[in-house]
């Protein structure tokens, strides 16, 4: 297909999961504390019987595998919470009952997020031990200040000597920061954001998630900014100007964006995250985790118990955490493909949007504009719309 020229219905009709490949989510709901900012299913608990969470885990993979077998795991991705309060032993039971549940690919990613206390720092090679070989380390802050204001436990020097031992103990290691947050200018996100770089790798072999700071409803900082109390928060034009920033510093480093909030060197990108913004499948574990399947030919949504409590026993007494599930039409899977595929730089195949009528239509518009643009048998944003996706995805989906 020739650049410039958008044309649906043309394309090579796979299953996603063939496609996007097949992995693993699993959610540990438990955190030390909750951060004001953080919306996800994640809970304060005095103390967590390991070893009954594990059987549970290795259950729910076991009765997943038996609906869909013979598939080949591109990744694992133990997320939350707080994964890093995890014992080994759990982990190391999480990653064998995968293994026995479905083949691994020879570079299978698995990835463990954790937090940057000394605590949890001493963890990090009963983690590489029990299989994990990927970290994302929430620093969020590279200052005390901030940290405390973001309700982080860990301080900037925590975070410095547990990034050290994470890349001395894993083969590869992410670090997390959040930007645009109350009264920081693009000065000091500059300098916040080299620090980082040269603490990341120099080279260009890193990966750095960057994420903007967003105002959810139900949380503290919600509540907050709802009564007017939080205060000093960028506005359209210095938002504007900490992406500028963002996307100047990592792209001169070597680590440009592959993603929205995501920048790494070559061969560095997340592969978990990757099978969702391709449109692969995965099955979700755990309290609150979603999943999407290919079955049958249709793209099914599953949902599980969100509370802890309730998950772990209706595991344990009905045999299922899944709390419900929705097939999609081929016009809401088509949506979701475009939604997902367009925060990769890359784009999504035009030829997996064949239900969205009109697409051709909408996408010329904007491509008129300078914020889309079709390349190689892909849609995908320009430098100009990449920082638009939202309103770019709003006008494609009318």
């Amino acid at each position: 297909m020739a650049d410039g020229e958008l044309k649906p219905e043309v394309g090579v009709r796979r299953e996603d999961w063939e496609a996007g490949g097949f992995a693993l989510y699993v959610h540990w709901p438990f955190c030390q504390a909750k951060c004001p900012y953080c919306d996800f299913n994640s809970h304060v608990a005095r103390s967590i019987d390991q070893g009954r969470w594990a059987r549970a885990y290795e259950a729910e993979i076991a009765r997943a595998a038996r609906e869909v077998p013979g598939r080949v795991l591109r990744s694992i991705f133990l997320g939350g919470g707080t994964p890093s309060l995890m014992e080994p032993e759990t982990v190391e039971a999480v990653i064998g009952a995968a293994r026995a549940a479905w083949g691994f690919a020879n570079d299978i990613e698995i990835t463990m997020e954790a937090n940057p206390t000394s605590v949890e720092a001493e963890r990090f090679r009963g983690y590489r031990a029990a299989g994990v070989n990927r970290l994302s380390l929430g620093v969020q802050a590279l200052n005390d200040r901030d940290l405390r204001a973001l309700g982080r436990l860990h301080s900037a020097d925590e975070a410095v000597r547990a990034f050290g031992v994470a890349r001395d103990t894993f083969e590869r290691v992410s670090l997390d920061l959040i930007y645009a947050r109350q009264g920081q200018t693009p000065e000091a996100w500059d300098a916040e954001l080299s620090d980082a770089l040269r603490l990341v790798d120099g080279d260009g072999a890193g990966h750095l998630s960057l994420y903007q700071l967003t105002i959810e409803d139900g949380t503290a900082f919600g509540d907050r900014f709802a009564a007017g109390k939080l205060r000093d928060l960028p506005d359209e034009d210095r938002a504007a100007d900490l992406w500028d920033v963002t996307q100047h510093l990592t792209t001169r480093a070597g680590l440009p964006a592959y993603e929205v909030s995501n920048h790494a060197g070559p061969g560095q990108e997340s592969r978990h995250n990757l099978v969702y913004w391709q449109g692969g499948d995965w099955v979700g574990v755990g309290p609150g985790a979603h999943g999407r399947l290919t079955l049958n030919g249709q793209r099914t949504g599953i949902e599980t118990e969100r509370a802890p409590g309730r998950w772990l026993q209706t595991v344990e007494q009905g045999g299922t955490g899944e709390s419900a599930r929705e097939v999609l039409s081929d016009v809401e899977a088509a949506e979701e493909r475009l939604m997902m595929g367009l925060r990769l730089t890359e784009g999504v195949e035009i030829g997996r949007l064949s239900a969205l009528d009109g697409l051709a239509e909408r996408a010329a518009t904007l491509a008129d504009m300078g914020l889309v643009e079709p390349v190689d048998g892909r849609l995908r944003t320009t430098a100009a719309g990449r920082p638009l996706l939202n309103a770019v995805l709003r006008d494609l989906l009318a």
